[in-house]
C-alpha cells in the first residue's frame, strides 16, 4: 500500500517534470500548492502563493494527509476570511487532488478544519486570462509606406514551431504518468 511519503514523493517528481517541460510546450503550469512540505499548515501557503501567476489552464495541486482534514472550496470572500468552512461548494478528499483552473475570476480554498484554516491553511487564486502571443500584424507606420503605392509593407509571418514542443510534452507526460503507475504499483 502506498504511504502519504511515496506519494508526496510521486506527485512533486510529477509537477517538476510537467512544469519544467511546459515553458517549452506552451502548456499550462502545474502549481503544488505549498512546494516541498504540500498542503500543510508549516508550508506557509500565503508565501507560497506570493508573486505567482495563475492562469486559465494551469492545473493547482493539493497534496495532503487525509488525517489532518480535506481541502474545501468556498464560493465568497467573506466565507474565505472568516474560515467558514461550513458551506463550502465543493469538497476534496483523495490526499491528491488537481483541480483545473478553466476560467477566470477568484477561486478560494481552505482547510476542511476550521482550525487549520485560522492558522493559514487556505489559498485564494486569482486566475488570469491565458496568456497571449504578440503578433505581427504586418501594418507598418507612414515612414513604412513604399513611395510608390501607398500601401504598407507587410511583414511575413513567424513560422510556427508548435507542434513539435507539443508531441515532446505528450511522450514526457506519457513516460510520467508510466513511471507513476509503476511506482504506485511496486509500492
Amino acid at each position: 500500500m502506498p504511504t502519504p511519503t511515496n506519494n508526496l514523493a510521486a506527485l512533486l517528481t510529477a509537477a517538476f517534470i510537467i512544469t519544467t517541460a511546459a515553458p517549452f510546450a506552451g502548456a499550462e503550469t502545474h502549481h503544488v500548492v505549498g512546494g516541498d512540505r504540500g498542503w500543510d499548515v508549516d508550508s506557509n501557503i500565503a508565501s507560497w502563493s506570493a508573486g505567482r501567476i495563475f492562469r486559465v489552464g494551469d492545473k493547482i495541486w493539493f497534496a495532503y494527509s487525509v488525517a489532518h482534514g480535506n481541502v474545501v472550496e468556498l464560493e465568497r470572500k467573506e466565507e474565505y476570511k472568516a474560515c467558514d468552512v461550513s458551506r463550502f461548494i465543493r469538497e476534496y478528499r483523495d490526499g491528491i487532488d488537481i483541480v483545473a483552473l478553466n476560467g477566470e475570476g477568484i477561486r478560494y480554498f481552505a482547510s476542511s478544519r476550521a482550525e487549520r484554516c485560522k492558522k493559514g491553511l487556505k489559498l485564494q487564486v486569482h486566475v488570469e486570462a491565458q496568456q497571449q502571443k504578440a503578433e505581427t500584424t504586418g501594418v507598418g507606420s507612414r515612414d513604412d509606406m513604399s513611395e510608390g503605392d501607398g500601401e504598407s509593407a507587410a511583414v511575413p509571418p513567424s513560422p510556427s514551431t508548435s507542434s513539435t514542443p507539443f508531441a515532446i510534452s505528450y511522450v514526457t507526460l506519457s513516460l510520467l504518468l508510466a513511471g507513476l503507475a509503476f511506482t504506485y504499483w511496486i509500492s
